[in-house]
């Protein structure tokens, strides 16, 4: 057994990287890495077979806990305006899906889900990876290919648990379809990583497509939030955290009985009540840099109020960061897809999404940290996190790496081997 091989690749999880996209799975195949449900609630590679060095540093150049870069170079064009905060765009505006139950059943406004239904009618894709509720795992979500708009409708709404798209990549570019991708921005950084060694992936992916992400709940404060709810665990079947209005009710489901609740019951009042993986908290780009699209939630202040989530019917502000991504938005409206209320900037997106701007500017010094306590350092580029972090006072830079390396020396940031949970 080579123990070294397994040991590195058992670090990126230990000391908190890993972001559960499940490519490591693909790269090394099923016989040798288990992406299941751990010890500790995420899901985790689990090793079951016996690493070589090769295929662990492939592994540590696609993870995106390990490397993450912004768009790729040749994506850039003359006409690409980039923002230091919020990266390369070529426009932005508020928009919602054109279907009224499409905008009503996604987690904002629809954008995603209606762009995937227009590509599938358009027949632009033979299908659409991304990710759909776990039966076996309710609080989870789960690898789904849709073929149709009402498989994609049916997917809607977010998912705050555990997901793991990329788990069987290499099985979906064996198909030879073209297809988009709908993922969180760190399974795009891990989707263009991989593009670096396989020319399937840009042959066949042929849009990618993310939501603005504010990091996902750690799985036992949902256990947690569902037991708040007198609801148990093993009764749960299933947990919708929201959709049908903007950001409408979390709804928690047994076999008996269906209950409604605020989505701040489930998240809190604002970003500092958010109990987030340690992966979420040094993210250098929640805001999809690597995407044709990325769609974000449009509340001043970066979250809803109790009132004003009631009759909010829901709107998203879509950001198009390549020449792909603006076509598609453009022929998406033409057709009535979506609808494009007006066009907005990168200093509006701020207002929408403070933390997003504030956690860039935080990045690159607790990645800094991390160096400090000899942990695991993200490889980025293309993302000006060093820039940014120079436009901070000396004392907020210190800040932010003493804080991440009081985490390390707690232990707030460290997990066990991944193990399977039983």
């Amino acid at each position: 057994m080579n123990q070294s091989a397994n040991n590195r690749m058992n670090k990126i999880s230990e000391q908190g990287l890993c972001a559960g996209c499940g490519i490591c799975q693909s790269i090394a195949g099923p016989d040798k890495i288990k992406v299941v449900k751990s010890v500790n609630g995420y899901e985790r590679p689990v090793i079951i077979g016996d690493l070589d060095n090769d295929t662990v540093e492939k592994i540590f150049n696609i993870c995106p806990g390990t490397r993450i870069e912004g768009l790729p170079t040749k994506e850039i064009t003359p006409a690409t305006r980039i923002d230091k905060v919020w990266g390369p765009w070529l426009r932005i505006s508020r928009a919602w899906a054109g279907d009224p139950k499409t905008r009503f059943e996604g987690s904002t406004g629809g954008v995603l889900t209606a762009l995937a239904q227009f590509l599938l009618k358009d027949q632009r894709v033979d299908f659409i990876l991304h990710t759909k509720a776990s039966f076996k795992e309710p609080t989870f979500g789960e690898r789904y290919l849709s073929f149709s708009e009402a498989d994609v409708l049916d997917t809607g709404g977010s998912r705050y648990g555990p997901s793991a798209p990329l788990i069987d990549i290499d099985k979906i570019l064996a198909r030879g379809q073209p297809f988009a991708f709908i993922g969180k921005p760190c399974d795009i950084a891990a989707l263009r990583n991989l593009a670096h060694y396989d020319d399937r992936v840009n042959k066949l992916v042929k849009y990618w497509l993310t939501p603005v992400c504010g990091g996902f709940m750690n799985p036992s404060s949902i256990d947690a939030f569902v037991l708040r709810s007198e609801v148990k665990l093993e009764n749960l079947t299933s947990l919708r955290y929201r959709g049908q209005g903007c950001p409408g009710p979390t709804r928690i489901e047994t076999a008996d009985e269906v209950k409604d609740l605020n989505y701040l019951d489930f998240w809190g009042e604002d970003a500092s009540s958010w109990d987030l993986p340690f992966r979420c908290k040094i993210c250098p780009d929640g805001i999809g840099e690597a995407a044709d699209i990325a769609a974000s939630d449009t509340w001043i202040g970066g979250s809803p109020t109790r009132e004003s989530s009631k009759n909010d019917p829901g709107t998203n502000a879509i950001v198009a960061r390549t020449s792909v991504g603006l076509e598609l938005m453009e022929a998406a409206a033409k057709a009535g897809a979506i609808n494009i209320e007006y066009d907005i900037t990168p200093e509006d997106m701020s207002a929408y999404q403070p933390h997003q701007m504030r956690k860039k500017y935080a990045a690159h010094d607790r990645h800094q940290g991390l160096g400090d306590e000899d942990q695991i350092v993200p490889i980025t580029d293309r993302l000006r996190i060093s820039v940014l972090a120079d436009e901070l006072s000396e004392s907020d830079r210190q800040y932010q790496r003493e804080g991440t390396r009081s985490r390390v020396r707690s232990g707030k940031t460290t997990e066990p081997t991944p193990k399977e949970f039983e």
